[in-house]
């Protein structure tokens, strides 16, 4: 054990200066270094990189573990390590999870991204449902802080990423959901202090929210749950935050989309008429907004392309169509719900997104998207059958991939037995 931790403390030790620059780009000066010896030594020395920052990760000091997070996140942008994940998903889970609980608001900003990327990693089976089982209630708490912006959006993102890849029923996404939503909206008690949530933790939320719903299928939704959802979202096309209302307003078209409107609102027909008849009229006007004074005119016109895309979908019925290149191949979306997904998974990948794109497998079956070439010729190929099971976000085909995977873990216990 002695000896454990003087290795640790070692490897601690090189991710321990001032320099954060010199951390975020380890892995990749140090895979330059060895590129003239091959393939395989690169990926050796990335797993090496991420051994230290794991290692890291047990000190006491908060600026060590921050850096080596940032390291490790680099590591999972950059690659995708699965052998590293393999052996040592969970000590990186459990590292990350006390970060989560005991770190500073940067520190629990830079774990919860890490833990969204071990997840998506990782990919649909035993270990992300371990991710999301063990991760749920410690970002639950962490959530009810209120502290910062940026750590509060950042446990949101981290919660959406585990659940969409982990959760497997619908009580279980929607008890997420619930947690997500009560960051806006607390259950208030006698030890619960209303705060205005700011406008980031707000478009944070509408973004999360967002994405798990896309996974849904709305006539299972409880009604309990959600009705109200529709004029809340509503709501916030009023408000200043240009992010807010964009948010808010693809929520609003995925909602559409789902259909069930009941399930979001009282259940009366004509108040849902008079609902969807405000909300085209605020759809209208804010796709024609003229810029106030100091507007970013990139944003304005983001906001202006979205809502005119809404208004086309809410009066005409057709969703838009976006196309995105990746290594010689078009990702192509024809639907609110996976403008959504995508929208989403591009933002919390950031530079990682083209390589993930290229390489996981389980984005390749979310939405339906293949490489022009494979990057691992040696690896398993996923069936013709085994891509219709992933590639639709309707929860049906999730449920689908479901017993799939179940089935093939219950005969790998018979084979292992």
């Amino acid at each position: 054990m002695g000896k454990q931790r003087r290795v640790q403390r070692k490897n601690a030790a090189m991710l321990d200066s001032d320099d954060t620059d010199s951390v975020s780009s380890a892995s990749t000066s140090r895979s330059e270094q060895m590129m003239g010896t091959g393939g395989e030594d690169v990926q050796t020395d990335k797993e090496s990189v991420l051994d230290q920052s794991l290692d890291a990760l047990f000190e006491k000091r908060g600026s060590t573990r921050e850096k080596a997070l940032v390291a490790m996140i680099e590591g999972f942008s950059s690659n995708l390590p699965h052998e590293f994940v393999e052996k040592k998903f969970a000590t990186m889970l459990h590292q990350c999870l006390n970060s989560i609980k005991k770190g500073s608001s940067k520190e629990v900003a830079l774990a919860s991204h890490a833990i969204g990327l071990l997840s998506l990693t990782a990919g649909p089976g035993k270990q992300a449902q371990e991710i999301l089982e063990e991760a749920i209630s410690p970002i639950s708490e962490a959530l009810k802080s209120r502290s910062d912006s940026s750590k509060i959006a950042s446990l949101l993102d981290c919660l959406a990423v585990i659940t969409f890849v982990g959760g497997n029923e619908a009580v279980e996404t929607d008890k997420c959901m619930q947690i997500m939503w009560q960051v806006v909206h607390p259950k208030l008690g006698p030890n619960v202090v209303a705060t205005k949530p700011s406008p980031p933790v707000i478009a944070a939320m509408v973004s999360a929210w967002s994405l798990l719903l896309t996974t849904m299928d709305g006539s299972t939704l409880d009604p309990k749950s959600w009705q109200g959802s529709i004029s809340y979202l509503s709501t916030l096309l009023e408000k200043d935050d240009r992010s807010v209302r964009i948010v808010a307003g693809e929520a609003l078209a995925l909602i559409f989309e789902i259909g069930n409107l009941e399930k979001f609102s009282v259940q009366d027909v004509t108040h849902i008429q008079g609902l969807k008849a405000k909300i085209l009229n605020q759809v209208r006007n804010l796709a024609v907004e003229a810029g106030g004074k100091g507007s970013a005119k990139k944003d304005l016109n983001n906001q202006r392309n979205t809502f005119r895309d809404i208004l086309e979908f809410l009066e005409d019925g057709y969703s838009p169509e976006t196309s995105v290149k990746i290594g010689g191949e078009s990702l192509t979306t024809t639907t609110w719900c996976q403008l959504v997904q995508l929208n989403f998974i591009k933002r919390f990948l950031r530079g990682g997104f083209i390589k993930h794109m290229q390489e996981n497998e389980f984005l390749h079956e979310v939405f339906d998207f293949t490489p022009k070439k494979s990057l691992h010729p040696g690896g398993d190929r996923v069936s013709g059958t085994e891509k219709r099971m992933y590639k639709s976000p309707n929860s049906a085909l999730n449920k689908a991939r479901t017993q799939y995977l179940n089935k093939q873990r219950m005969l790998s216990q018979a084979s292992a037995s």
